[in-house]
């Protein structure tokens, strides 16, 4: 992965009948940051990640990404046409298909050959640490393993941005923690633009270079995450 892109949002706005879900957000997420929506219920987040998704359309303002405009009021690319990988709270895995078939999806319906379809399949799993369990269903895989494979489903078609809705939020805290790390690691490691929705602070602080604190529809506050080094991200 090679070519990320950066993401803008300008007077974005989104109401709900007669309710206004988001405010006039203004926000610029640089290529390659790890952004973490953080907080509580009812506050926006989730409408703004479906807003970047292409899930939904906003009421005003214009979403580009890096040089292209994918949403303005009244209009929205499509999601397939936006380059994006999203990992989603409930797995969204094909109970029916193997772990390989599950991951390897995305590449069939884009027509990916088949060789390169199965090498980066491969390299999916093992950058999840799932390669061993490939043959294997989504029944037979512990509810942490279910989410890595929904991960490598989102990262292996290489796509540009990635966008997380409370994936981690059924898991018990342990296994949620020690998962964050990983991901946190991975991301990292791809160098990828990624939004990441929680309402769990400590997630967001170990995942997240960027955490921006969404009240009543309105950009709160943001703030940079230091690392233990004492750096700022």
């Amino acid at each position: 992965m090679d070519a990320f892109t950066d993401i803008r949002l300008a007077g974005v706005s989104y109401a709900f009948g007669t309710q206004t879900v988001l405010n006039q957000i203004d926000l610029r997420i640089p290529a390659g940051t790890v952004v973490a929506l953080l907080g509580p219920s009812g506050c926006g987040k989730s409408t703004l990640l479906r807003l970047l998704a292409g899930l939904t359309r906003p009421a005003s303002g214009t979403i580009t990404f890096g040089e292209r405009l994918v949403a303005d009021a009244g209009w929205a690319m499509p999601p397939e046409q936006r380059d994006i990988g999203m990992v989603f709270q409930d797995y969204a895995l094909w109970p029916h298909m193997t772990v390989e078939q599950n991951v390897a999806f995305p590449l069939k319906m884009r027509r990916v050959p088949r060789a390169e379809r199965d090498a980066r399949v491969a390299r999916a799993l093992d950058r999840v640490g799932l390669s061993a369990f490939a043959g294997r269903k989504p029944a037979g895989l512990s509810g942490g393993q279910q989410q890595r494979v929904a991960l490598a489903r989102a990262i292996v078609a290489e796509p540009r941005v990635l966008l997380f809705d409370e994936p981690l939020s059924n898991l018990d805290s342990e296994l949620r923690d020690a998962l964050c790390r990983d991901m946190a690691t991975l991301l990292r490691q791809l160098g990828i633009t990624a939004v990441y929705v929680t309402h769990d602070r400590r997630e967001a602080e170990i995942l997240a270079d960027c955490i921006v604190h969404l009240s009543a529809g309105r950009v709160d506050a943001v703030r940079s995450v230091t690392s233990s080094s004492g750096e700022t991200a």
